[in-house]
């Protein structure tokens, strides 16, 4: 039997994160075969247990079960000097601590960074905080709101819907999108470590790491000094590129080369329409995207979703029929990869498991993660074992 280690098998890691930012960080390290013990609060435990309805057990929301697979959870109270104690024996052995409580909190209770470096130099320490702690708003409370607010964010609706109320984006993807920048963050770090035998603090700031994504095509004309444009992709903030209307449904093409309009209009029954004077060269087209977006779902209308979808396909036209967020677990691809794993809670009965989307060819995914547990469900065990209660045989 093969017992080398894969990928993160073996590191460990303390996770004292809540809601979306740090656990889906330490999710991606657990999938990859980190040893991962949650830290929550006695009782109530992390707040986003609390976000929707639970199947069986109050605190065990379907979103915050997504996000928190493969860890144990340990319930320590940090403002008692013997949970402190119980903490910091698991910092001194730990290779990677997620944080997101803020600085001045975290002095207060000894588990600021250089205190930790002290006991533990190899240390990687992954602070995840609302905003760069050398600037303004370094003390100021994020959430994944309030960054699309600060981050220009909430004005894309606007621009391509001409309501001028500001919207969120309905997902938490400032959240998400930090918490995958922490992730990486971490295992560059240990890499590092790996390499020179250093720890470090890491910092990873919601705020800039969310401008940072969204403004890579939306600073648009405002990279150049002076600008030659207003912010904003132009393309993609287009009212008119939007999902088609068909004759029974909605469905997606996507026209991103100028080769493709030729082959999209005759596929729709219209191959003239492309022939006209002011659409005769690439230039003139780009100009005309509006207008060729607006003939696209007229000439759409009149068609059956599946029948263009054939025609798209066969033709090597990006597209793709609009689905409802409800029927995305019927999907054929993902039920042919195994996408949606069925699996038992030991408490929570049959539930739905996405798989890691990451899938490694040599070492596989790492170990088989356990489910989701319930709020300090293994805190007699941490407590008794420590690290050990993550045995592996190999160990010895």
């Amino acid at each position: 039997m093969n017992t080398k280690p894969i990928l993160l098998e073996g590191f460990r890691v303390v996770d004292l994160t809540t809601v979306v930012f740090g656990p889906y960080a330490t999710q991606i390290l657990a999938d990859l075969g980190a040893d991962v013990i949650k830290v929550e609060a006695p009782g109530l435990g992390d707040a986003f247990r609390w976000s929707a309805k639970a199947a069986v057990t109050p605190g065990m929301a379907p979103a915050w079960m997504a996000l928190n697979r493969g860890k144990k959870s340990m319930a320590l109270d940090l403002k008692q000097d013997a949970d402190c104690a119980v903490m910091l024996d698991l910092l001194r052995e730990a290779d990677v601590f997620v944080v997101n409580v803020r600085g001045k909190a975290l002095e207060r209770i000894g588990l600021d960074y250089d205190t930790l470096k002290a006991i533990n130099p190899g240390l990687v320490y992954v602070h995840c905080v609302g905003f760069g702690q050398d600037g303004p708003y370094a003390d100021l409370q994020a959430y994944d709101d309030v960054i699309q607010a600060a981050s220009g964010t909430t004005t894309l609706l606007p621009r391509v819907d001409g309501d001028t109320r500001p919207r969120y984006l309905p997902s938490l993807i400032a959240d998400k999108v930090a918490g995958l920048h922490a992730a990486y963050a971490a295992m560059a770090a240990i890499i590092h470590k790996q390499r020179t035998g250093e720890g470090q603090r890491v910092e990873v700031p919601m705020f800039e790491v969310f401008s940072s994504f969204m403004l890579l095509e939306h600073l648009g004309g405002l990279t150049f000094d002076p600008p030659n444009g207003p912010a904003g992709y132009a393309r993609q903030i287009d009212p008119h590129r939007q999902p088609f209307k068909t004759a029974d449904g909605w469905i997606s093409i996507v026209a991103y080369t100028d080769d493709a309009w030729a082959r999209i209009f005759t596929l729709l029954d219209q191959p003239d329409f492309i022939e006209q004077e002011h659409l005769a060269t690439p230039q003139l087209r780009l100009k005309a995207q509006p207008e060729l977006y607006q003939a696209i779902a007229r000439f759409a209308s009149a068609l059956p979703t599946a029948e263009i979808l054939a025609r798209c396909h066969a033709a090597q036209i990006p597209a793709q029929a609009v689905r409802d967020l409800s029927e995305i677990m019927a999907d054929p691809h993902l039920q042919d990869i195994g996408f949606f794993r069925k699996r038992e809670h030991p408490v929570e009965g049959s539930y739905y498991e996405q798989a890691a989307p990451v899938r490694f060819a040599v070492s596989g995914n790492g170990k088989p993660v356990s489910p989701p547990p319930l709020a300090g469900a293994d805190s007699e065990q941490v407590r008794a074992h420590g690290w050990k209660a993550f045995y592996r045989p190999q160990d010895g």
